[in-house]
C-alpha cells in the first residue's frame, strides 16, 4: 500500500513537549536569551499553566505552521502568545493569565534551542509575524477558565 504523501500536522501539545535531544542542548548551555521590549511589535499574553494556554490555541484552531509566535517559560509553567501591541490588555483579569505591553519585557531566545525559560514552541518568521487575535484568544481563555470552576452543589 502507498505511503501517504502529506506530512502529519504537528498539534500545540506535541510541539510544546521537550524531546530529550532537546533538554540535553539545553544541559550543555550553548543557547542564549535576550531581552525583548513588550508592546512594540507584540503584546505577550502570559498563560498559566502551559497546557491551558495550549489548549486555547487548539480551540482557536490555528495551525502552528503559521509562524505564531508562542514563546514557553518551563521553569514558571508559562506560555506567551504573542498578539498585535496595544491589544493584550482584553485577556487582562482572566485566571491565570498576565499580559506584557509597554514598559514590560520578555526573555526570548537568541539562539535556535533557547532555554527552559525562554524557548520558542512556534518561532516567529523572519518578516512581519503573525499574531493571534486577542479576542478570540480571550474568548477561549474565558470558556476554558468558565469549565476549570468547581460545580456549585445543588444538594
Amino acid at each position: 500500500m502507498a505511503q501517504s504523501a502529506k506530512t502529519s500536522i504537528p498539534t500545540w501539545h506535541r510541539l510544546a513537549q521537550p524531546s530529550d535531544r532537546l533538554r540535553a542542548q539545553w544541559v550543555r548551555g550553548d543557547d542564549h536569551t535576550r531581552w525583548a521590549a513588550c508592546g512594540r511589535t507584540w503584546d505577550a499574553v502570559a498563560i498559566t499553566p502551559i497546557a491551558r494556554g495550549l489548549d486555547a490555541l487548539v480551540a482557536l484552531r490555528i495551525s502552528p505552521r503559521r509562524g505564531y509566535p508562542v514563546l514557553a517559560d518551563y521553569v514558571r509553567d508559562q506560555l506567551y502568545v504573542m498578539v498585535p501591541p496595544g491589544t493584550g490588555g482584553t485577556a487582562a483579569g482572566l485566571p491565570g493569565v498576565r499580559v506584557l505591553s509597554d514598559g514590560y519585557q520578555l526573555l526570548v531566545p537568541d539562539t535556535a534551542h533557547g532555554t527552559p525559560t525562554a524557548h520558542w514552541v512556534s518561532p516567529p518568521r523572519d518578516s512581519s509575524p503573525v499574531l493571534v487575535r486577542p479576542d478570540r484568544l480571550t474568548h477561549h481563555l474565558r470558556i476554558l477558565a468558565r469549565a476549570d470552576q468547581p460545580k456549585a452543589d445543588l444538594s
